[in-house]
């Protein structure tokens, strides 16, 4: 009774292939073709030779290495606390807290690294004790999610009966919970890793003058010092580690993974005891301490100058000049408008194609998972590499498209389509299939039922992806470092060249900027909550 049922809710496999045709298509002309570009035309053996000779590269390698691994051991120790708070007790502001660190964790790493700026003191700025930070905070998020999403599922008899067996927190802890969180601590540890190796923004903002990660050294020899080769053999350099660490997380999982029945998601609970309602407080307050203080100081520093409180650089961000007749060529507000316009082009390309896309993988099951996996290809790629390849691919004729307007939008949907499918494609699965059986039965072709029923349920992840895509593009900042053209600087652009000025006013005019994109980014997290609320209500 089900395969007959099935057949007759098929889609015709014509209709699968043209869904699947426009993004498949972008995939392989914008993703495969700069990739495999970058691997044939710009590595040959002088570049490798010449990459690997030299000793800056290794202390490049080295810094890039010893930074992730500190950042994401720090990343780890800071987060548990807030970890295990979230995941166990219910409290005041819980939500709240969460909201906040997610928003930290999506904010462009230029904003976090300008809101660090703003916050050190001299003495730390321009300093790798700056560096660590930003990335501590930064990656929070990350730590209390993914090890928290465990965690609040562990049954906590186990805890209270090493408890009455007159076993210390610690004890507890060390024998008891942390075997079992050890997967998901692992995974968090691996996020945490490539996301610090990969360093762009925080680094290009917060690091000293020759401070340079891999990522940033791949920007410098391409863009600075045309060593095209060179840049490409470390971008492999730095793919090659990073697939490593992603094998080693995935082996890493299942060797410490245990079966344990994992009891149903609870309610949190109120603290109880005046220990536990103490430590609650002190570690809720302090995370969200260390998560607002850095956001409140970048407005502060937008509004003062060393004579005091002043909006002269809000008041001011609609021009380029310091005084009448010196320009720094940085407009400010026409890198805003930049940033709208692409972001509005990158946000309309990643919607058709992740709808498309998602649409495409739901029909098509099984064989779906191919396209699914291409798409997701962009994600376990620096968009500093994403952005070199397109840039040595599309610049000779017929195919020298540097100049136009469009390809930076398309990089920034590159990245965001990903993201576009993942919101899209469980709404889609979730589908009930008894439904467009019953609208078969009653007379209605397999394309209208699946455009009254499927189709229906699109809208509303579609507009939650659309804000994450929005929010992608507008602090997008790697790939445009190498698409980008003067004139047309995006908000990042924009936000690195002024902090990097000499002047109060023109650093506060960068703390302005960083101020702005950090609010629309909190209206984003703000509006998926809502809309995840929503629907939350609605299947409850």
């Amino acid at each position: 009774m089900d395969r007959p049922g099935h057949r007759l809710n098929e889609l015709p496999p014509r209709l699968v292939v043209a869904l699947a045709a426009t993004p498949a298509a972008a995939l392989v002309v914008f993703y495969l073709w700069p990739f495999v570009t970058l691997i044939v035309e710009a590595i040959d053996v002088e570049s490798v030779r010449s990459t690997f000779s030299r000793g800056r590269t290794w202390q490049i390698v080295w810094f890039t290495t010893w930074q992730a691994v500190v950042s994401t051991a720090l990343t780890l120790l800071v987060g548990l606390a807030p970890a295990w708070v979230i995941a166990r007790f219910d409290f005041p502001g819980r939500r709240t807290l969460v909201s906040v660190l997610t928003a930290v964790f999506v904010m462009p790493t230029v904003v976090m690294g300008a809101a660090f700026l703003a916050l050190l003191p001299d003495s730390l700025d321009r300093t790798v004790w700056a560096v660590l930070a930003a990335h501590v905070v930064f990656n929070l998020a990350v730590v209390v999610r993914t090890v928290g999403a465990v965690w609040e599922h562990l049954p906590a008899d186990m805890e209270h009966a090493a408890a009455t067996l007159h076993a210390g927190p610690f004890t507890t802890f060390r024998e008891i919970t942390l075997p079992l969180i050890r997967p998901a601590l692992t995974a968090a540890a691996a996020i945490v890793f490539l996301f610090t190796f990969t360093s762009f923004g925080v680094i290009r903002i917060l690091g000293a003058p020759g401070t340079r990660t891999i990522e940033v050294e791949v920007w410098r020899r391409a863009t600075q010092l045309g060593a095209i080769g060179e840049a490409a053999v470390l971008a492999m350099l730095q793919l090659g580690v990073l697939g490593a660490v992603a094998a080693w997380s995935t082996v890493a999982q299942r060797r410490h993974s245990r079966a344990l029945a994992l009891r149903p998601l609870t309610r949190p609970q109120r603290p109880r005891r005046t220990g536990e309602r103490v430590t609650v407080g002190v570690v809720a307050s302090a995370t969200a301490f260390v998560a607002v203080v850095p956001l409140a100081a970048l407005v502060a520093r937008s509004v003062s100058s060393p004579s005091g409180w002043t909006w002269q650089a809000w008041a001011t961000l609609g021009s380029a000049e310091v005084r009448p007749g010196i320009s720094v060529g940085v407009a400010p507000l026409d890198a805003l408008v930049n940033s709208i316009r692409t972001a509005a082009w990158a946000t309309a390309f990643a919607v058709i194609a992740g709808a498309l896309a998602s649409l495409a993988i739901a029909a098509a099951g099984r064989s779906g998972r191919f396209l699914d996996a291409g798409l997701m290809l962009p994600l376990g790629t620096s968009a500093v590499t994403i952005g070199f390849g397109m840039l040595i691919t599309f610049d000779t004729a017929p195919f020298d498209w540097r100049s136009s307007w469009w390809l930076v939008p398309v990089g920034h949907a590159l990245v965001a389509t990903p993201f576009v499918v993942r919101t899209c494609l469980g709404v889609l699965r979730s589908v009930d299939p008894r439904l467009r059986h019953a609208a078969a039965t009653s007379g209605a072709s397999p394309v209208r039922a699946w455009w009254e029923i499927t189709v229906a349920h699109l809208w509303r992840p579609l507009a939650v992806a659309a804000a994450l895509a929005a929010a992608i593009s507008l602090g997008e900042f790697g790939a445009t470092s190498f698409l980008s053209r003067s004139g047309g600087e995006t908000l990042p652009i924009a936000i690195e060249q002024l902090l990097g000025r000499t002047g109060s006013l023109l650093q506060a005019k960068g703390y302005a900027l960083a101020t702005i994109l950090a609010g629309a980014t909190m209206a984003v997290v703000l509006l998926v909550d809502r809309s995840h609320d929503l629907a939350t209500g609605r299947r409850r």
